[in-house]
């Protein structure tokens, strides 16, 4: 390090130290330096000397870069995001500035950032009680689903510490050649899979008194991978997935439980489709998830569930949204990193083609979508199916869609010979809100509009407006 230049690096202290799980006391303990002089230099007051990167970089058998390229280079990424919020549109906010927060006041960045986070998971409950921001009213009465969905997408559903330690977790599996190895090497559990009458309901068990992981052999190659990187997680990342929790509050045991469980795949699937790898992968071969799904050894939903997750702050890909449903227009996972207007109550629009992928299973659809707003989007639809195994064995049906808005739908493989945005379908998010008065799909009247009667009139589309 050249005598002339400071580094100053105290998030990356900061977040080593977390990761590693110590104390300020502990850390100073351990290079032989005083916790307040570590306090000082994970907030930037004190320049770190050679000395000092030298024993880090040996006490923890540390690559100096991870230290040295740019400490608070994610934060700065992570407040840029942030500072993108339409809310801050009037204010001049050059990244020049953005670096200089982050990097000589990285306690004030942290707070920023926590901050932001609350406001929209407090703007999501919001609306999940049907509550206009700013208005009184709505119920109170927390409902688990609702609040790991308000907590994944407040977070536009990335966890970069979660990519990390995956990735890591990734790269000491396959210095085993398989999960099986590293399982039998690392934890010794032997893996074995057995007929689903003896797994009595489950796909997966862990069995610590024989030593075994348990597998229904009614699951495909894909979703037995998957379950056996579950369990990696359950054993090795627990505490990572704890302080993502963390960062969160939770009014019911339910929810924590329903969010810890999605991070705990969200893991699962980083182990599979390391970010790093997948997010170069996902641009050579275009979005094209078939292809992705080849590649990693992955099912079509788990890909396009991992291609949500690709938000790295410094590493973004298309921002996409996800929505499964079943015949019926139940919705079972959904996820948003594209900002999409979802139904929060109610059921959704049956002219998005996600509702008619039914029709052609198996079949990837796409269509252009528009919204009353003039927003657009680009989707696509495909069923996915849950279950069988073998003959009579019960299944389900379901239907995913992807899409992203359209100024990033150019760099998708399904784009290639379809008609342009002009040619979008136009939706609403619900009847209940969509003002489009000549839907012929409509089920009900739109809040706030007068309806005609028919005693004289009858209309071509299943309600008449006084306005219209």
């Amino acid at each position: 390090m050249p005598a002339d230049r400071r580094l100053y690096v105290g998030p990356s202290l900061r977040r080593l130290r977390r990761d590693l799980g110590l104390t300020q006391a502990d850390m100073a303990a351990d290079l032989e330096v005083s916790a307040s002089y570590i306090a000082l230099l994970e907030r930037n007051h004190r320049p770190l000397s050679a000395e000092v990167l030298l024993r880090l970089a040996q006490t923890y058998k540390l690559d100096m870069s991870a230290l040295t390229a740019g400490g608070g280079t994610d934060e700065a990424a992570r407040l840029a995001v942030v500072l993108r919020d339409p809310m801050f549109a009037d204010i001049d906010l050059p990244s020049l500035e953005t670096a200089d927060v982050t990097t000589n006041f990285p306690g004030v960045t942290e707070a920023l950032l926590r901050l932001y986070t609350a406001y929209r998971e407090e703007q999501l409950a919001l609306a999940d009680r049907g509550v206009e921001p700013g208005v009184g009213g709505g119920s109170d009465v927390s409902d688990p689903v609702s609040e790991s969905r308000r907590f994944l997408e407040a977070r536009r559903n990335c966890f970069p510490s979660l990519d990390d330690a995956a990735e890591r977790l990734a790269q000491a599996v396959a210095a085993h050649d398989s999960l099986t190895g590293y399982f039998k090497a690392r934890h010794n559990l032997r893996v074995r899979r057995l007929p689903p009458e003896v797994m009595v309901g489950s796909t997966r068990r862990l069995d610590r008194h024989r030593r075994e992981i348990l597998l229904s052999d009614d699951l495909d190659n894909a979703s037995q991978t998957f379950q056996l990187a579950l369990q990696l997680v359950y054993l090795e990342l627990e505490t990572e997935v704890a302080a993502v929790i963390a960062d969160g509050s939770f009014a019911t045991e339910s929810g924590e439980r329903l969010t810890r469980r999605a991070l705990a795949s969200y893991a699962a699937a980083a182990m599979l489709m390391p970010y790093s790898a997948f997010a170069r992968a996902v641009e050579a071969r275009r979005y094209d998830v078939e292809a992705l799904s080849r590649q990693f050894g992955a099912s079509f939903e788990q890909v396009a569930h991992r291609l949500t997750t690709l938000q790295k702050p410094g590493q973004e890909r298309v921002p996409f949204f996800f929505i499964r449903v079943d015949e019926a227009g139940n919705v079972s996972k959904r996820l948003d990193g594209a900002g999409f207007p979802f139904a929060r109550h109610g059921g959704g629009c049956p002219l998005w083609n996600v509702h008619q992928a039914f029709r052609t299973p198996r079949q990837i659809v796409t269509q252009w979508l528009e919204l009353p707003d003039g927003q657009r989007f680009f989707s696509i639809a495909r069923t996915v199916t849950a279950g069988g195994g073998g003959f009579g064995k019960p299944r389900v049906e379901r239907a995913i869609a992807l899409g992203c808005t359209a100024e990033h739908a150019h760099r998708l493989i399904y784009i290639d010979g379809r008609p342009g945005p002009e040619a979008a379908t136009p939706i609403g998010v619900t009847c209940r809100i969509c003002h489009r008065a000549e839907c012929a799909a409509r089920s009900a009247p739109p809040i706030g509009r007068q309806i005609l009667p028919d005693d004289i009139r009858g209309t071509s589309t299943p309600f008449g407006f006084s306005d219209s």
